[in-house]
């Protein structure tokens, strides 16, 4: 029986090691620079929340060919991202351009930082703090309606 969970173990750990791990070639080190830098900005469609350097899903994988077949055919990192948004859509980057689609999500955080500032501003106008140890004249008059009903004993102990 320990054989068997030795020999199925060394099976296992044998198709892990035999994973695809993929190598691209480069003429230089600043197509490569390009390359990591591109595959980081560049959001995998159906990870949703990994790069394209970072996913093993098979589309990055296609992504990161196709990058590197771009790269080679000497695109500029301006064309590469602009290919990628015509055929993926603006969700391809994560750093979605500023125009009037996504001009709400960027400007969401301002908005709603500026509402709640209204809104604790105008709760915090309505309380005025009273000074300590000061009376409106209405409950001074009543204070003193209370003090003259008490009896002498009720003023001992207050």
């Amino acid at each position: 029986m320990m054989r068997a969970l030795c020999l199925l173990m060394a099976l296992l750990f044998s198709a892990a090691s035999l994973a695809v791990i993929e190598t691209y070639e480069f003429e230089d080190e600043t197509l490569r620079a390009r390359f990591a830098d591109l595959a980081d900005e560049l959001r995998c469609p159906k990870c949703q929340n990994q790069n394209i350097a970072d996913s093993n899903a098979p589309i990055a994988a296609d992504l990161r060919k196709q990058l590197h077949a771009q790269l080679h055919a000497g695109r500029s990192d301006q064309e590469i991202v602009e290919y990628m948004v015509n055929r993926y859509g603006e969700f391809v980057l994560y750093r979605p351009r500023v125009n009037s689609v996504t001009l709400v999500l960027w400007a969401a955080p301002a908005i709603l930082l500026l509402l709640a500032v209204l809104v604790v501003r105008s709760s915090m106008r309505g309380r005025a703090p009273a000074a300590p140890g000061t009376l409106s004249p209405d409950e001074r008059a009543r204070l003193d309606d209370l003090l003259s009903d008490a009896t002498p004993q009720d003023k001992e102990q207050a």
